[in-house]
């Protein structure tokens, strides 16, 4: 294993800026989209409230809501460039260009993840600035909110690393996405508190990590939570460092990478 002063800091930063430049040349696909389609959720939801006085706890259900759209736009463009930027390099065959560099498979990991993260965090803090136009949303805890919007990045960047390992073809992603990501997202509790659920749903949703980076980000924001905000963080926390163990393990065997 690489020690850090032998780490090779020229190559991972070149792969982090290319993941980087990917991004940010298309950013109106990348970036101005998912703010546009995120605001047109809030929109929506506004509108369709009206004037109905509804309330999670003591904050307005729109104050309540936005943070979770939030860390959905955060969460799932992580996971977007990771997954495509990998499978684009599998069906064109320039992975092995990355795989024979002189990379780690630790160094190959950290550059295409953080890229994804990166991505995530810059999607994130648009929506927050456009949301802020509207909703005014105050901040509660700094810490819980840096903390939930990197572990969240970091884990669907690296979900999206393990889909694209896995998968084949372009569909294979899509079906990640449609049949795991998009539920998983819509019944974490974004878009209504589970204590609005029967005793048993509320503990089903408490196996969902989604639950826990929607819970804790929203906490940051306006102090409320549907769960332990403590165990949120330390499953936030377990399940990046398995993931990480786990991506870093195929990068180093070559699986379903190497011809």
């Amino acid at each position: 294993m690489h020690t850090p002063a032998a780490a090779n800091w020229i190559g991972l930063w070149t792969l982090y800026m290319r993941e980087v430049r990917r991004f940010t040349k298309v950013y109106m696909q990348t970036i101005l989209a998912p703010l546009m389609s995120t605001s047109l959720f809030l929109a929506v939801f506004s509108l369709a409230l009206g004037s109905a006085a509804r309330s999670v706890g003591n904050t307005p259900f729109i104050e309540f809501l936005a943070p979770g759209l939030m860390i959905m736009a955060i969460s799932q463009n992580s996971f977007a460039n990771t997954s495509s930027s990998l499978m684009t390099a599998k069906v064109q065959g320039s992975i092995v260009d990355t795989l024979m560099a002189p990379l780690t498979a630790f160094e190959i990991h950290f550059g295409l993840t953080m890229g994804g993260v990166t991505r995530g965090i810059v999607v994130g803090c648009a929506v927050a600035l456009a949301m802020h136009v509207f909703v005014g949303l105050g901040i509660h805890s700094l810490t819980h909110i840096v903390f939930h919007a990197v572990m969240a990045s970091m884990m669907l960047a690296q979900l999206g690393v393990l889909g694209a390992i896995w998968a084949e073809k372009f569909d294979h992603i899509s079906a990640v996405t449609n049949f795991v990501i998009t539920p998983l997202s819509f019944l974490s509790g974004t878009f209504y508190s589970i204590q609005r659920l029967p005793e048993a749903v509320q503990t089903l949703a408490q196996f969902n990590p989604f639950f826990y980076m929607i819970d804790g980000f929203r906490y940051g924001f306006i102090g409320y939570a549907d769960g332990n905000i403590a165990a949120g963080v330390v499953v936030m926390a377990a399940i990046n460092l398995t993931l990480w163990m786990l991506c870093t393990r195929l990068f180093g065997i070559g699986y379903k990478l190497k011809p």
